[in-house]
């Protein structure tokens, strides 16, 4: 199956504290970003860049995008395969390194998937999933940095 899909959102700029864009500490980077038919998401800059860290920021908003992506992917995956997933957490981790002159980019980011798996025969299967599930992902398939997994598979307690 093949498809076209677009994807619509909004970003409103919160931050105008009187003076605008008139000096570097004269702004807030607090933003909101709206889909219709969805909670509003508040967000900002990481710390570091005088942002809210209260607030979601760009980094951390695709590391959850990659991680729920391959959530996604691998729990279509453990169908096919025939794994029964009862459980799943993720304790995912980005790397991104600033190059000095006022940018970055991802280096990585590595998966620690937390599997829980009704059977032992499921694990090797379940283990193995991850790889697909990695083919499989939107996300991971449009970065341009590698996304590791470092997967942890568990039995379901009888």
């Amino acid at each position: 199956m093949t498809g076209h899909h677009d994807y619509t959102i909004g970003i409103r700029w919160d931050g105008d504290l009187g003076t605008g864009t008139s000096g570097y500490r004269d702004y807030s980077r607090e933003v909101t970003v709206t889909a219709s038919g969805k909670h509003d998401l508040e967000g900002s800059a990481d710390k570091p860049f005088r942002g809210d860290p209260g607030r979601w920021n760009p980094e951390e908003l695709l590391l959850a995008a990659l991680a729920q992506c391959h959530l996604l992917s691998y729990l279509h995956v453990a169908v096919t395969l025939g794994v029964v997933v009862t459980g799943y957490t993720d304790d995912a981790v980005g790397t991104m390194v600033e190059d000095g002159a006022g940018s970055g980019a991802f280096t990585e980011v590595v998966l620690r998937p937390r599997v829980t798996v009704a059977d032992a025969s499921m694990v090797e299967a379940a283990r193995a999933g991850h790889a697909k599930a990695n083919q499989l992902c939107f996300i991971a398939n449009s970065v341009n940095f590698p996304v590791l997994h470092e997967p942890t598979i568990v039995v379901e307690a009888p």
